[in-house]
């Protein structure tokens, strides 16, 4: 193993995993803002309301990450109506295209656990709002929204962490990110092993970052919750 080719290329390194915790950072911001108001959508008793959301989480999740981000970057170029448009100059963007797939890909899984969790707030919570004359707004907005936000801790930290993983993706659309950085390592020293191996170990320490702040999240803000056995 060629330590010192490692060691000169580190900056590079760095440098695509700087690339990869921004694509990670605005995919959840983005995706994230748009699943919780899908997520109560999801749970309404109207078809019309919900069925369209079942759809759109039915669809991201039942295909791969990859076809998404190709569809959005190679696919919508073909058609002259999407080149001639406003939107052009974004779309020919891989970083755009990189950042609406991932985000897209994490709304959809970030809805289905939010719904989850909303529909696991125990009844009598809700009653018990009702009863001190809430409303049904006020209701959501102060205890099962809370509620269900906490209880969703360990599963958003593991799609987070999939997330992670997911950017390595970018790389296929001219992005250095992270995996982008160990093709161009190996690209120019021929070493596949340092070149990957170097790029799994900078991807478990921001794996291992994650769960900790999540883990302490959770001991913070779900743990208080959990009734004594």
């Amino acid at each position: 193993m060629d330590l010192n080719a490692v060691f000169a290329a580190l900056p590079h390194y760095l440098a695509g995993a700087a690339l990869t915790l921004q694509l990670l950072l605005a995919a959840l911001l983005l995706g994230g803002a748009a699943a919780l108001p899908l997520a109560v959508a999801r749970g309404a008793a109207s078809p019309w309301v919900h069925g369209p959301v079942w759809a759109f989480t039915y669809a991201i999740r039942g295909t791969p990450l990859l076809v998404q981000l190709f569809l959005l970057y190679y696919g919508l170029a073909q058609f002259e109506a999407v080149r001639a448009s406003v939107f052009w100059p974004w779309l020919r963007s891989p970083a755009f295209c990189a950042v609406a797939a991932f985000a897209i890909n994490t709304c959809a899984y970030t809805t289905e656990i939010l719904h989850g969790t909303l529909c696991a707030v125990p009844a009598g919570e809700v009653e018990a709002a009702r009863a001190l004359g809430m409303t049904p707004f006020t209701t959501l907005r102060r205890i099962v929204l809370p509620a269900a936000l906490r209880r969703a801790l360990p599963a958003y930290g593991n799609e987070v962490v999939l997330m992670l993983h997911g950017t390595a993706l970018a790389s296929v659309v001219t992005l250095h990110e992270l995996t982008g950085a160990a093709r161009d390592f190996n690209s120019v020293y021929y070493r596949p092993f340092e070149a990957f191996i170097t790029a799994a170990v900078l991807y478990g320490l921001i794996t291992a970052v994650l769960v900790a702040l999540f883990r302490g999240a959770e001991r913070r803000w779900l743990q208080p919750m959990q009734r004594p056995q």
